[in-house]
């Protein structure tokens, strides 16, 4: 999985190649992962002499995966093949409920609409969600965006209504597996890259770091937080109780609701956006009361992680195609040297949803390994129930 994953279709025999391993090692992995409806093989077109071997592929035809996102305003669900291609056709958008209750049956409803619209078989749901997520409990225990998740197991409660498995992932991590496994650079392909910081700067200001390869998640799944760090001494109110943390002048969020206060009526930044691009509204002055603060969050994380590339995912820099620029510019002025020259800092080409189904889609190969040192805990209930699933399929 983690081979095809990484190069895309290949024969048997590259597989035995590229692995180390037996033909008949590999020849017994790939007819189970065919009887699991993970891998399908094809015929490929060459042209030559002779007849072209057979190719190994993630399920595309086969099978799918479903991922859903949780957002503060709107939530997403969309289904995939396994290798992580979203099909937009099967795309449902939904306003978040205002109780769980209501969040599990809109969730209920839109899932069938989304998996019945291909004839597969789906084989599981990953959650992208914002706030503090207990990766051993897959539980939620503080989203001060939306705070109806706060102590649920939404993937628990949804194995259950669905019977399939289902994980929780916090948003920037499943940003991060996104990049990690389909990104995209100016510069060229970014999948594979092991070491990287994933800055979500939309509600909120969340923080993803990949290690090795690995999403770091700490001791729990609570790394990351880096929006909740005290900024503005007696500022104003945070979602998590507290005031004046960095997310609440660092971010898209942010930059709406200083732009709201101005003219009197609250707008989100999708109707910001509108505006500007119509000339209706300037936000420049906004722009520039929350640019130093986001600029000392990027150069913090510089200062802590090193990283080679920072990845920023934000909707505000559409806002002002300069903006990005400035913002290097105030990184640059705050960061040590050394440390800002060599890392790169580039929006993200991913989305969310990328982020959902490259979660779902870890979870299944992490539990196709007993004990693997995964993202996903063996102990949680819900691999349980996936590895059940994969044994009886």
């Amino acid at each position: 999985m983690r081979t095809l994953q990484q190069h895309g279709p290949c024969s048997r025999a590259d597989m035995t190649r590229r692995l180390g391993v037996t033909a008949p090692t590999v020849s017994k992995a790939v007819s189970s992962l065919l009887r699991g409806r993970m891998l399908e093989e094809f015929d490929s077109k060459q042209d030559g002499v002779g007849r072209p071997a057979r190719q190994l592929r993630l399920a595309t035809e086969t099978a799918q995966v479903i991922g859903l996102v949780i957002d503060a305003q709107n939530c997403h669900l969309v289904s995939a093949g396994l290798d992580g291609q979203l099909h937009h056709a099967n795309l449902c958008i939904f306003e978040t409920p205002k109780t769980y209750r209501g969040l599990i049956s809109k969730v209920v409803k839109f899932y069938e609409q989304v998996s019945n619209g291909r004839a597969v078989e789906t084989l599981g749901l990953g959650i992208s969600m914002p706030g503090l997520i207990d990766y051993r409990q897959q539980q939620g225990l503080l989203s001060p965006n939306v705070p109806i998740t706060n102590g649920q197991s939404l993937a628990r409660d949804l194995t259950a209504k669905l019977d399939i498995g289902c994980v929780m992932l916090q948003e920037s991590h499943s940003l991060c597996l996104a990049q990690h496994h389909y990104g995209d650079t100016a510069g060229g392909n970014s999948r594979g890259l092991d070491n990287f910081v994933m800055l979500d700067i939309g509600a909120g200001l969340g923080m993803g770091v990949m290690a090795g390869g690995r999403v770091l998640t700490g001791h729990s799944g609570l790394a990351g937080e880096l929006g909740h760090l005290p900024r503005i001494p007696d500022g104003r109110a945070c979602g998590c109780g507290k005031r004046g943390c960095l997310e609440t002048v660092s971010c898209d969020s942010a930059l709406a609701w200083l732009v709201s206060q101005r003219i009197g009526k609250s707008v989100s930044i999708d109707e910001i956006f509108q505006l500007t691009q119509s000339g209706e509204l300037s936000v420049q002055d906004e722009i520039r009361q929350v640019l130093p603060h986001l600029s000392f969050a990027i150069s913090a994380v510089i200062s802590l992680y090193n990283p080679s590339k920072i990845f920023i995912c934000g909707r505000m820099f559409d806002l002002d195609e300069k903006l990005f620029e400035k913002l290097l510019a105030a990184t640059a002025a705050d960061t040590l040297a050394p440390a800002f020259a060599d890392c790169e800092i580039i929006r993200a080409s991913v989305s969310k949803s990328q982020g959902a189904v490259a979660g779902i889609i870890e979870y299944l190969t992490d539990s196709l390994v007993p004990g693997v040192d995964g993202l996903f805990a063996p102990a949680n209930n819900s691999i349980d129930v996936a590895t059940a699933a994969a044994e009886n399929r």
